[in-house]
């Protein structure tokens, strides 16, 4: 169950409405100039969360500047986790990539690298996501699609072939088999002989978000948190750089729910999960600095912002008074951010160029620690290596030429940053309470709470774009009736063929007797209460591929369906 989320409503508002009788006033300074009464104004725009705006901010003489801002790098981490921000550092540049074998997404992986990414972002077919070895029949046509396709211990070392793991940070969109492609990363980097303590990197590994939104869960709650705190346990003793969970929002967003939501949900997760670590009797001071967020970068440019700040003040606050942690580096958010992929068009899809550009410019703005651009074409298909690559240069010219990074949190004290700041914390609250109602996080996603709530925003939302009321460029005005005209990409394909073949002699040719050793050993931990991470590795040094280390799970721990919802 949450832990007393009801109570932090702190604080007022960082500004105060503007209206036909408002006034303006300059920070520090007293009101001057009155604005008429006949003053044209919009009547209450919403934003994407539908909450009413003004045209206009004045100062709100109440706010407490210490209790909701403070400076860069202190408590509560409003204007961002560090002093200097991207002073001292810029965020880590990543281009999320994964297709066909993993020969194929070795190549992008040096090409995006060649070209100034800063940290590499693995994205694994469905049948990846999915714990299925590419020649199971629950594969057939998905593979290589969405993602590369990693069976096997021999597929991940392929995939960092000439990528020295002590020097790049990875991070691996996975989530119900996350222990097991774990287990193939830190075996890929024994082979090149980089002790865990050099690895720094994340996976993703967030079930709770897959029952609420991405849907690719594979096993029931209990034993899907189990295997995430073992992950955090092991973690914390063997590979301490990395961060063993990135809770994600993203997916959350993509699915259709809107900013508060997002940021409401992704933080309920976040917090189930300390919650979950701290029963296990893990120390919250040691595994929660290691815990990291995903948030999305949708198109209106201040509500983005305001959602990044707000999260960052909003944890600070639960993890020192809800959990009462001592430790500065645990009540730090840190987060990754990526582009929003569901606002990208397939009509005219060179405006998606722009899309990403106010998306990116809102992710820097709000302080992330890293970003991932998107691609024009995505909308069409996996992105070529001209439009990553202009999706890359997005990143670095507003990294080196628009000065934004030179100051940091640069519209901290803007009324309508402070504003929108406090209105999506008192929403996100308001949410944490429905939460509450059902039990906490996992009584909500049983009883459907969160499925509900996404399916009816994402209905309103695109009730308004079919009414013309959100106008869409290039898809419901501003249309044209031009061809498309831009190249996309095409799998190799005889890819699967290969990929199969590479996997049926590596069951012919390993060591039998070290294989069923370590499947046994596997199995017997599964049944039990130890962590379940040693024995992991084990299989998969023993060339276990991913379907059989997931199969013995499926078998001990069952299978999940999501109930239907009325």
């Amino acid at each position: 169950m949450l832990m007393a989320l009801a109570l932090k409503k702190k604080g007022k508002a960082g500004a105060r409405r503007g209206n036909s009788s408002g006034q303006t006033a300059r920070p520090g300074r007293q009101p001057k100039a009155v604005v008429p009464e006949t003053a044209e104004r919009r009547a209450g725009y919403p934003n994407l969360s539908w909450i009413e705006t003004d045209p206009f901010y004045v100062q709100d003489r109440d706010f407490d500047y210490g209790e909701r801002l403070g400076l860069p790098g202190e408590y509560p981490f409003t204007r961002g986790i560090h002093r200097d921000m991207y002073l001292g550092r810029l965020w880590t540049m990543r281009q999320f990539a994964g297709f066909g074998s993993a020969f194929e997404t070795n190549r992008r992986f040096k090409y995006l690298l060649s070209h100034g990414e800063t940290g590499l972002s693995v994205a694994f077919d469905y049948p990846t996501l999915y714990g299925y070895d590419t020649d199971d029949p629950h594969s057939e046509g998905e593979y290589g699609k969405c993602g590369v396709a990693v069976s096997s211990l021999e597929d991940m070392t392929v995939l960092f072939d000439g990528i020295p793991l002590d020097t790049v940070s990875t991070s691996m969109t996975i989530n119900g088999p996350a222990s097991v492609i774990w287990a193939m990363y830190l075996g890929a980097a024994e082979a090149q002989g980089v002790s865990k303590s050099r690895l720094r990197g994340t996976i993703q590994n967030d079930v709770l978000k897959e029952y609420i939104a991405q849907k690719s869960f594979i096993f029931p709650p209990a034993p899907s948190m189990r295997l995430v705190i073992d992950t955090f346990e092991y973690g914390m003793h063997n590979v301490p750089s990395w961060n063993t969970i990135s809770i994600s929002g993203y997916h959350i967003r993509e699915a259709g729910s809107t900013a508060v939501q997002e940021l409401a949900f992704t933080l309920a997760d976040g917090l189930e999960y300390v919650r979950q670590g701290i029963e296990r009797g893990l120390d919250p001071n040691l595994f929660v600095p290691r815990l990291s967020f995903f948030f999305n970068a949708h198109n209106d440019f201040f509500e983005e912002i305001a959602k990044y700040r707000a999260a960052r003040r909003i944890w600070a606050r639960e993890m020192k008074e809800s959990f009462g942690l001592t430790s500065e580096r645990a009540m730090k958010l840190r987060f990754h951010t990526q582009t929003a992929g569901c606002t990208l068009t397939a009509e005219q899809p060179e405006n998606n160029i722009t899309r990403v550009s106010i998306q990116a410019m809102a992710a820097v703005l709000g302080g992330t620690q890293s970003l991932h651009t998107n691609s024009l074409d995505e909308a069409l298909a996996l992105p070529t290596e001209k439009a990553v690559r202009t999706a890359l240069r997005t990143q670095q010219i507003i990294a080196y030429e628009s000065g934004i990074p030179n100051v940091v949190d640069p519209l901290g004290g803007s009324y309508y940053v402070e504003w929108l700041t406090d209105q999506m914390e008192e929403r996100a609250y308001r949410i944490f309470d429905e939460i509450s109602m059902y039990g906490g996080v996992i009584g909500a996603i049983e009883r459907g709470y969160f499925q509900k709530a996404i399916t009816e925003s994402s209905y309103r939302y695109q009730k308004e774009v079919e009414r013309k009321e959100r106008i869409v460029v290039g898809v419901n005005e501003f249309t044209t009736d031009e061809p498309l005209e831009i190249p996309t990409l095409r799998l190799d394909p005889k890819g699967r063929d290969r990929q199969v073949a590479r996997l049926r002699k590596l069951r012919r040719t390993r060591d039998r007797s070290k294989f069923e050793s370590a499947m046994n050993r596997l199995r017997k931990i599964a049944e039990g209460e130890e962590n379940t991470m040693p024995a992991i590795l084990d299989a998969v040094r023993a060339k276990a591929t991913l379907g059989e280390v997931t199969g013995v799970l499926r078998d001990v721990f069952g299978e999940y369906s999501e109930q239907q919802i009325i």
